[in-house]
């Protein structure tokens, strides 16, 4: 039957008109709303890409699975950062080309469609709407995810979607509220999809005078993070029917890359590992030694998670100042806030003539709120600050 129809108002194009205007003003346009990065990549991933340029992984067609060393990679950051031992929980892995294709396709490779149902947030992240879309499925959205009597009894429930910390709004699952997900999940046989993209950027312990997160050697690490699905106390000791999904894109501004992985249910991920063969869904093998030296190199996501900590800092205060109700997000990238108006547009309105251009909330679910993303190099963040203090 080939991809089912999509709608949806995730059109960037959208913001067109307010570019434009930002454009002409005095300091041109402040760019805070795509979440991409603007940081150097690690010189780690770096040497490691250059080296592998001709090694057999690359004139060769490399592994769907990943290599081993890869794969080694990746079990030793879930073990040291997550806290999760993948062979003790019975987790397999397989690595995606970046996470959008991932959660895009998604709910196809589980193989719904119609008559089948995904839950997810109501204000949430547009492609796992989209993906759920192309697959044939239902979407049902509730307003928290954690409270599983708003889901649990729908028929024909399939799936859930977890985004924690989430895009847009920053909040954070607990783990109690992780476990309570999959044990209901279980209950009715549905797969919970846990998008942790921004799991190493958690600031609910940091402020601007305290470093207690500083990395005590290049081989150690000491960032917290927020709560893994796949922690023994959430899963319970199985992945059975969950899969986490995880991403270089941020923590290691890799995001052009495309590297990222789905790690999870052991007989799930074979499944989706046989149709990613045969569909060439296959991260380069340069790549995948990229890959395997970004999760290696704690130092470099020290690093980025200070840049990202000062610029919200940065972005909350002089938003505070301009009149918003802004506060620093328990994690992620971003500053989600209910716009002044009432209405997203006549916000983004108003900040074009200042010169910043943020994401209306209407992109993900909520048209009363504006999402501002500190993927934006210091000096546009300070520009951004004093434009928004001088019209204060």
């Amino acid at each position: 039957m080939g991809f089912a129809a999509f709608d949806n108002t995730y059109d960037w194009s959208k913001l067109a008109t307010y570019r434009q205007t930002a454009m002409n003003t005095p300091n041109g346009q402040i760019d805070l709303s795509v979440g991409s990065p603007v940081d150097p990549v690690p010189q780690s991933v770096q040497r490691a890409l250059a080296a592998a340029a001709n090694e057999h992984n690359a004139f060769g067609y490399p592994k769907t699975i990943g290599t081993d060393d890869l794969r080694g990679a990746i079990a030793h950051w879930m073990r040291v950062c997550r806290g999760v031992d993948m062979d003790a929980v019975g987790a397999g892995v397989v690595p995606t080309v970046g996470s959008k294709e991932a959660v895009a396709l998604m709910a196809s490779l589980l193989g719904l469609g119609q008559g089948d149902v995904v839950i997810q947030p109501v204000v949430s992240y547009p492609t796992y709407e989209i993906g759920t879309q192309i697959a044939g499925a239902s979407v049902h959205k509730v307003d928290d995810v954690a409270d599983t009597d708003s889901w649990r009894t729908i028929p024909g429930v399939k799936a859930i979607w977890i985004n924690s910390p989430s895009n847009p709004t920053g909040t954070v699952l607990s783990a109690d509220q992780l476990a309570g997900i999959v044990a209901a999940a279980r209950e009715i046989g549905a797969v919970v999809l846990s998008d942790e993209c921004y799991a190493m950027m958690d600031w609910r312990t940091a402020s601007t005078h305290d470093d207690s997160n500083e990395a005590q050697a290049a081989n150690s690490f000491s960032l917290s993070s927020t709560p893994c699905v796949l922690s023994p106390a959430v899963c319970e000791g199985s992945a059975k029917g969950v899969l986490m999904l995880y991403s270089l894109s941020k923590q290691s501004n890799m995001a052009g890359y495309r590297t990222a992985f789905i790690a999870g249910d052991a007989d799930i991920i074979k499944h989706m590992s046989a149709y990613r063969k045969q569909l060439g869904l296959i991260i380069p093998g340069p790549v995948q030694a990229a890959m395997a030296a970004g999760l290696r190199d704690v130092a470099s996501v020290h690093n980025q998670w200070k840049r990202y900590r000062y610029r919200l800092e940065s972005l909350v205060s002089a938003l505070r100042d301009y009149g918003y109700d802004a506060h620093m997000p328990q994690g992620g990238l971003y500053v989600w806030v209910k716009a002044l108006s009432g209405d997203c547009w006549k916000d983004m309105a108003a900040l074009a003539d200042l010169g910043i251009v943020p994401s209306p909330g209407e992109f993900y679910g909520a048209p009363d709120s504006l999402r501002f993303s500190s993927t934006a190099d210091d000096e546009t963040i300070e520009l951004a600050c004093s434009a928004l203090r001088h019209a204060a």
